[in-house]
């Protein structure tokens, strides 16, 4: 049985949530997240509640339960706070920068990294060590986090390169003479 499934998502004022045709769409002051249903669950929204519960007693039901309601309440948040992600660029010359459509980074390679910003996220620059994603969808502020840290992730020796806020680098000891 679900733990997560069996409590209703709490729709906080400004938001509107709605079931058409098998999609689900959350709007808020951010915009409109949309997210189609299987047909293993069944969903309904009633005055301040959403709440998702399976067609039968199967395995793939039971599992859809969850999963189901944990989207829904990430789209909620989502249109009403949104997610963020914060980064810090660790190293000798290493900055970042937004220059018009594209994030800008310097990373000890030869070139700039120059990284299209995509529709829908926001990237800031306050100082030229630290990158502040945001955006409505936690599944893309979480991916375009990710995809900024794989050019140059952290080493383990001086910890130099791209790390999340509250990541912990586990150091490695140079060597000895």
């Amino acid at each position: 049985m679900s733990r997560v499934g069996k409590y209703p998502v709490e729709i906080p004022a400004g938001v509107q949530v709605a079931i058409v045709n098998g999609v689900v769409s959350a709007k808020g002051k951010l915009g409109e997240l949309k997210y189609t249903l299987t047909d293993k669950v069944d969903a309904k929204v009633e005055g301040s509640k959403f709440s998702v519960a399976p067609r039968n007693n199967s395995t793939p039901s039971r599992q859809m339960w969850g999963t189901t309601r944990a989207l829904v309440q990430t789209m909620v948040k989502g249109v009403s706070e949104g997610y963020s992600k914060t980064m810090e660029i660790t190293g000798t010359g290493f900055r970042a920068a937004v220059t018009g459509p594209n994030l800008v980074i310097n990373l000890g390679f030869s070139h700039d990294v120059v990284y299209p910003i995509p529709p829908g996220i926001t990237i800031l620059c306050e100082k030229p060590t630290s990158i502040k994603v945001s955006g409505m969808d936690k599944r893309q502020v979480g991916q375009v986090a990710s995809e900024i840290r794989a050019w140059r992730p952290p080493e383990p020796y001086k910890g130099k390169g791209v790390k999340y806020e509250n990541e912990q680098i586990l150091r490695k000891e140079g060597k000895k003479k």
